[in-house]
């Protein structure tokens, strides 16, 4: 990807707010996740609109601000909430908060978001490791770079290494966490019971409105990524699955304690 001036830019504003050593583990919260900021000691925290080239973000359940501090005795950075391509229609829209993680030492870099289930044993509270996704929305945030380093390899896009120590943490921590594939859909309106029977012939196991095109852009980067969905609702028709903005905030709050408790084993670990 061709250099962004913006990169160095944020980057600054965060060097410049303290944030100037290396950071173990960079982390983007989804909707209703934010608790776990609550865990981190000599925390440093900047509002988005503080950072040039930040997407602003407009859904409830996101902080947008950047924290950054001791979680679990490493040093981590957290985007407390992202910015969706159904926002603005770009794709590329979380490419600066990803991209200036190369500033930081590329450490690796933890995705979460709500999703719904397909399968009757991933239930609403429980966590799913993302094994691979399904770019079914289409666009791709890397149309319009140029260079070779725009064909992107998505073998192993979810990284297995840090799939397993993930594994390895919710075994250790007693969190309840399956596994599946991710289908991204562009939102804001959920998926319809048609759409939903089309993703299970297509081998989707989850899906929601964020993720991939960020794992697309982090893989750009060279970024070795990760990804766990919360299960926050039966998909559209399934088990009787009728989603809402709510009940996906909601139970993503509820479903936190879990999530904690697989992020320390995993930190503690790293």
């Amino acid at each position: 990807m061709a250099a962004d001036p913006l990169f160095d830019q944020a980057a600054s504003v965060l060097i410049d707010r303290g944030i100037d050593g290396g950071i173990d583990c960079a982390i983007v919260l989804g909707t209703g996740l934010g608790r776990i900021v609550d865990d981190m000691t000599e925390t440093v925290s900047i509002p988005f609109a503080e950072i040039p080239g930040f997407p602003q973000g407009s859904v409830s359940g996101h902080a947008k601000q950047v924290s950054y501090g001791l979680l679990y005795g490493k040093k981590v950075l957290i985007f407390e909430g992202r910015a969706h391509f159904y926002e603005t229609g770009d794709p590329a829209i979380m490419r600066v908060p990803l991209g200036l993680l190369t500033a930081f030492g590329s450490p690796p870099l933890v995705l979460t978001n709500a999703a719904g289930s397909l399968r009757p044993d991933l239930r609403p509270g429980s966590l799913a490791l993302i094994t691979d996704h399904i770019n079914f929305n289409g666009p791709n945030p890397l149309v319009g770079d140029i260079g070779d380093g725009r064909f992107v390899p998505m073998i192993d896009a979810y990284d297995p290494h840090l799939r397993a120590r993930l594994k390895k943490a919710a075994a250790t921590s007693g969190a309840n966490m399956g596994e599946g594939v991710y289908m991204w859909f562009s939102g804001p309106s959920f998926e319809t019971p048609a759409e939903i029977k089309m993703a299970k012939l297509l081998g989707a196991d989850l899906v929601g409105m964020s993720t991939v095109p960020e794992v697309i852009l982090a893989r750009r980067h060279g970024l070795r990524v990760a990804g766990i969905s919360i299960i926050t609702n039966m998909a559209a028709g399934t088990l009787g699955g009728a989603p809402s903005h709510g009940e996906t905030r909601d139970v993503a709050a509820t479903a936190t304690a879990g999530l904690r408790r697989v992020f320390r084993a995993f930190l503690t670990d790293l």
